[in-house]
C-alpha cells in the first residue's frame, strides 16, 4: 500500500478519536519524531496519535492493523537508544497524556498508574502514604513509567533495591491483534501460567502497548548517610567499587562522575562542584541508625585502601544532595557540548577496574573524547563519547570507540545494554551477545505476539 492510499483512510482514523488526537502537521509532529539518541535514525510519520485512554489506544492498533501500518508507541521521549523513534510513514502513539495516578494502595502496598505519569511524580504520591517506589533512572524527573517499562528502566537505587521488572506486579496492554489483555495479578504471589508479564517489560514496544501498569511499592526508608571519594583514575575508583561488593556491602546508591561530568554541570548550573579530583565516588547507605554509619564506614575504607585521595562522610545534607544532583544533571549537561554517543554495558563488578581501563584505551586509541558516568555499585557503566558538531572524522572515529566499548564487555562477561534498552543503537550488539539460535527465539516471540508485524518494527531485533 503507498503512502497516498493510507492518507486517505487516515480519515478514519480522525473520525474514530475524539478532537485534536492526531495530528499530522510536520511543525507539530516534529518533536515526536525521535528520543533523545542523537544518532539513532528517525523516519518522517503519517500522523502522530496523542491518546488519552485504552479505548482510544486500541482504536490505534486496529487502524494500524487495518491498514498495514507500522505503530511506534512513546512516552516522553527521553530514551536514549532510538526505541521510540518514528519510521517512514508509520503512527507515531504518544501516551505522554495517558498521565493518572488511578490507585495508590497502602494496605497492599502497589499502585496503578496510566503510562504517562512521570516516575518522579509517582514517588511523590506514593510518600503522601509512606510508601517508596525503588525504581529511579537519572531522568526520573522526566521519564514516564510506560518508558521505564518498556526499557526496563534502572537507576541510582538498583543496586540495593532492583530495576523496573522487580516492581511490575500486572500491565494492561493492547497486544498485536488489537485486543485489550491484562497479564499479571495484584496478589504477592502467583505463578499460574507463563510469566507474560515480564515478556512484555523491556520489549520496548514490540509486544503490545502498555496502558496500565501495576507496581509494588515499599515503605518510605531511612534517611541515607552519604559518603565522597576522590580518585586520581578511573581505574582505582573501580577497584573501590570491587572492594565494597566484596566486603558484602550493598549501598542503597555508589555512583561514579568523572571531571569531565563535573565542569559540564558545574558550567551550565554553578553548583561550585570543580573540585582536585580526575574521578568523583558518591556512595549511599540508607540502612537505619547505626548500621548506616558502619556502611559508610565500610565505604570510606574501601575507598581509602583503593588508593582515593580524599575520602569523607558527608556532614552537610546540602552539599551531597548537590553532589547527587549533579549526577543526575551529567547527561542534560554533557549534551550542551556536542553530540553524544551514550552506551549503556553493564559488566560483572569484579571487572569493572578493567572495563574502567580499557574505556580510557579506547578513548586514546580512536582520539575521542569519552565522560564517564556509572552506576558503579552495580557495573553499569554510561561511558558519553563527545563529538564535535560537523566533525565527520571524529563521528567515525566514536562509531569505532562505541563499537569497540560493546565489544570489550562483552569480553568481559558483560552485556550490551543493563537499563536504556536495545533500540535501534544496540542491535547489532544483541545480536553478538545472544547468537543466532537465541536470536531467532526472540524472533519467534515477536511474531507470535505481534503476526502482522506493526509493533515497533525494525527494533530490538528485526
Amino acid at each position: 500500500m503507498s503512502l497516498l492510499e493510507v492518507r486517505a483512510p487516515l480519515d478514519d482514523l480522525v473520525d474514530a478519536l475524539p478532537e485534536g488526537r492526531v495530528l499530522t502537521d510536520a511543525d507539530t509532529t516534529g518533536r515526536y519524531v525521535h528520543d533523545e539518541a542523537e544518532w539513532a535514525p528517525a523516519g518522517a510519520p503519517l500522523a502522530v496519535v496523542r491518546a488519552r485512554s485504552t479505548a482510544e489506544v486500541q482504536a490505534v492498533v486496529r487502524w494500524c492493523l487495518a491498514n498495514a501500518v507500522p505503530l511506534v508507541p512513546r512516552g516522553a521521549g527521553t530514551g536514549l537508544s532510538g526505541g521510540a523513534n518514528a519510521l517512514d510513514g508509520c503512527i507515531v502513539l504518544s501516551l505522554e497524556a495517558m498521565d493518572a495516578v488511578l490507585e495508590v494502595n497502602a494496605a497492599e502496598h502497589l499502585a496503578v498508574v496510566q503510562p504517562g505519569v512521570v516516575n518522579d511524580a509517582l514517588r511523590a504520591r506514593c510518600a503522601q502514604e509512606g510508601l517508596w517506589y525503588p525504581p529511579d533512572p537519572a531522568s526520573s524527573p522526566w521519564s514516564t513509567i510506560g518508558g521505564n517499562v518498556s526499557t526496563n528502566a534502572g537507576g541510582l537505587c538498583c543496586v540495593k533495591y532492583g530495576v523496573t521488572g522487580d516492581y511490575v506486579l500486572a500491565l494492561e496492554v493492547v497486544n498485536g491483534l488489537g485486543e485489550v489483555v491484562r497479564l499479571g495479578r495484584r496478589t504477592a504471589k502467583g505463578v499460574a501460567g507463563y510469566d507474560l508479564t515480564h515478556l512484555v517489560v523491556g520489549a520496548e514496544g514490540t509486544l503490545g502497548v502498555v496502558t496500565e501498569v501495576t507496581v509494588r511499592l515499599r515503605p518510605a526508608r531511612s534517611p541515607e548517610a552519604t559518603v565522597a571519594g576522590y580518585f586520581s583514575s578511573a581505574v582505582d575508583a573501580g577497584r573501590a567499587v570491587a572492594a565494597i561488593a566484596a566486603a558484602g556491602v550493598r549501598p542503597s546508591a555508589l555512583e561514579l562522575l568523572d571531571k569531565h561530568c563535573l565542569k559540564a554541570v558545574d558550567d551550565w548550573k554553578n553548583l561550585g562542584l570543580s573540585m582536585d579530583a580526575e574521578v568523583v565516588l558518591l556512595g549511599r547507605s540508607d540502612a537505619p541508625g547505626a548500621a548506616g554509619d558502619a556502611e559508610a564506614a565500610q565505604m570510606l575504607a574501601c575507598f581509602t585502601a583503593a588508593g582515593a585521595t580524599w575520602a569523607a562522610q558527608s556532614t552537610d545534607q546540602a552539599e551531597a544532595d548537590a553532589l547527587f544532583e549533579a549526577r543526575r544533571l551529567a547527561y542534560p549537561a554533557l549534551e550542551r557540548l556536542g553530540p553524544l554517543l551514550t552506551e549503556d554495558v553493564c559488566v560483572p563488578v569484579a571487572a569493572l577496574p578493567e572495563m574502567l581501563r580499557r574505556i580510557e584505551a579506547t578513548s586514546l586509541v580512536h582520539d575521542t573524547r569519552i565522560a564517564n558516568i556509572a552506576h558503579a555499585g552495580d557495573g553499569n557503566l554510561h561511558p558519553l563519547i563527545i563529538t564535535t558538531p560537523g566533525d565527520d572524522a571524529a563521528r567515525a572515529r566514536a562509531q569505532l570507540a562505541f563499537d569497540q566499548i560493546i565489544a570489550d564487555a562483552l569480553d568481559l562477561g558483560g552485556t550490551v545494554t543493563g537499563e536504556h534498552g536495545v533500540g535501534l543503537l544496540k542491535m547489532a550488539g544483541l545480536a553478538q551477545e545472544l547468537g543466532p539460535e537465541v536470536v531467532a527465539m526472540h524472533r519467534a516471540v515477536k511474531r507470535a505476539l505481534d503476526p502482522h508485524g506493526i509493533l515497533n518494527p525494525g527494533k530490538v531485533v528485526a
